[in-house]
């Protein structure tokens, strides 16, 4: 058998494999389907095993700016930090003020079709390691765009890089 210690506690832990819900992402609704967890049957604690972080970010925000529903204030919150900007400089990309970013982010004021678009476009543009074909592809898919807010389970395949929405 092959254990670690917690990160939590430090005792003993097994490692396992299972569907992790990945809250650490900022998003409430993301699955990593069938990954290495370490889990410590002392504490609860349960840590995932990551070893494509930068690819996983980069798919998470695909799924975000693919979904076909209206963007949600903490979606809009992970592609803001995605692209590693603060919300001054992100606001000031978008032409709004940081405050009505921040009434998005905290779902305190509704996101209007057109700010949603315009925030999938910029965080396509300036996202690290996103492609111009997927750009295209993204693009076209806008009028499917579904304005309604909606949080939509997302499973991710970390073998194979891609996601699904459930």
């Amino acid at each position: 058998m092959n254990n670690k210690r917690c990160s939590n506690c430090g005792e003993v832990a097994r490692r396992v494999r299972e569907n992790y819900l990945f809250k650490e992402s900022g998003l409430s609704n993301v699955v990593l389907e069938n990954i290495e967890v370490i889990k410590c049957d002392h504490c609860g604690n349960a840590d995932p095993v990551i070893n494509k972080l930068n690819e996983l970010m980069r798919v998470l925000a695909l799924a975000v700016i693919e979904k076909p529903w209206g963007l949600t204030g903490g979606e809009v919150r992970y592609l803001r930090k995605f692209i590693g900007m603060n919300g001054e400089s992100f606001a000031s990309v978008l032409h709004t003020d940081k405050s009505l970013l921040s009434k998005w982010e905290n779902n305190h004021e509704k996101i209007g079709s057109k700010s949603d678009l315009l925030i999938r476009c910029v965080a396509f543009s300036l996202g690290p390691g996103l492609e111009e074909e997927r750009l295209r592809r993204v693009v076209r898919k806008f009028p499917e765009i579904n304005e309604t807010p909606k949080v939509v389970p997302v499973r991710v395949d970390l073998e194979e890089l891609t996601y699904t929405y459930a």
